[in-house]
């Protein structure tokens, strides 16, 4: 961990970008989580450049002493703006910190990460240097290292060259705050998990004459803790519950560029069951079903209810 803070990550030709006045907030939505946020809050808080801003939208119930006593501490010394939530969700905390955050530049986090020491510049640099609306950051998972893709055509969030991508991952990327609202900003339909709601939002941006630009230079480690967060509802391939099922469902029905939806919607209940682990436990594959079908009838009802999206109006003319 600590070499990667030091070194700027592996990303090619990366260089120290200096940038004096940020303009950017960094927003951290949380839920579940105690050391690794705080050890995640204290990494942002050491950048420099900085962020002018960080905000955590909390959704846990409860945290623990330690955790508490850090968080309000910083608060108090105006370090970062401390906003709590009552129940989780993961596109409202994102809309939440939409509305809430003073700069121009939001830049998401997950609660899970090291950043690169770049970060903040790299992300302000790419927004000044392109017109691009969304930056998407560089994303090296568990024991990846930044990779050429040599312009193959394969992408991955880890490649190491910059380049116009049709989505996004959600925990390293940047939007310019008014455009991402009058978008309606992430629509609140995506429940739970809320797999794919990344996906729905570069579909609409990209709908509306926007660009996504992946940029390596602005790079994180995200460390997949295995507690908190999504992982609060389950492993989704040991459980029956849909919570990881009904996103995906739910983007199928809503994606207007989705041909022949009806044969995706049934491949993927299909692929569902053809992994490694239902090979291994087939007394899991009626299970994993049947959380299927629960993820579709609630993406049926979601979709019917239409989406949530924000008002432009009331959170930015208003203001």
């Amino acid at each position: 961990m600590q070499a990667f803070l030091q070194s700027c990550s592996a990303t090619a030709g990366t260089k120290d970008l200096k940038i004096n006045n940020s303009g950017l907030s960094i927003v951290i939505p949380t839920y579940q989580r105690e050391k690794v946020l705080i050890d995640t809050v204290a990494y942002v808080l050491r950048l420099d450049p900085g962020p002018s801003e960080v905000l955590i939208i909390d959704q846990t119930k409860e945290h623990t002493p330690e955790t508490l006593a850090e968080l309000i501490r910083w608060e108090k010394t105006g370090k970062l703006r401390w906003i709590r939530l009552a129940s989780p969700s993961i596109p409202h905390s994102m809309n939440t910190g939409l509305k809430e955050a003073k700069h121009d530049i939001v830049l998401f986090l997950d609660d899970d990460i090291l950043p690169d020491k770049n970060l903040v510049a790299a992300h302000i640099h790419a927004h000044s240097a392109n017109s691009c609306d969304i930056i998407a950051g560089q994303v090296l998972q568990p024991g990846e290292k930044s990779l050429s893709d040599n312009g193959s055509g394969v992408f991955r969030f880890c490649s190491d060259r910059q380049q116009l991508i049709n989505d996004f991952i959600g925990c390293n990327f940047s939007v310019h705050r008014k455009s991402a609202l009058a978008l309606g900003g992430f629509d609140e339909n995506f429940v739970q998990v809320a797999y794919s709601f990344e996906k729905e939002f570069s579909d609409r941006a990209l709908a509306a004459g926007g660009k996504i630009l992946f940029e390596p230079a602005a790079s994180i480690r995200h460390l997949k803790v295995t507690s908190g967060g999504t992982r609060s509802f389950g492993e989704h391939l040991k459980t029956v519950k849909p919570g990881h099922t009904v996103g995906a469902y739910y983007y199928l029905l809503r994606s207007k560029r989705m041909k022949f939806r009806f044969l995706k919607i049934m491949g993927r209940a299909l692929r569902s069951v053809r992994t490694r682990h239902h090979l291994l436990h087939p007394w899991w594959i009626p299970l994993t079903l049947v959380s299927e079908f629960l993820g579709l009838v609630w993406a049926v009802f979601l979709f019917l209810r239409g989406p949530r999206y924000v008002s432009f109006h009331e959170t930015v003319l208003k203001r």
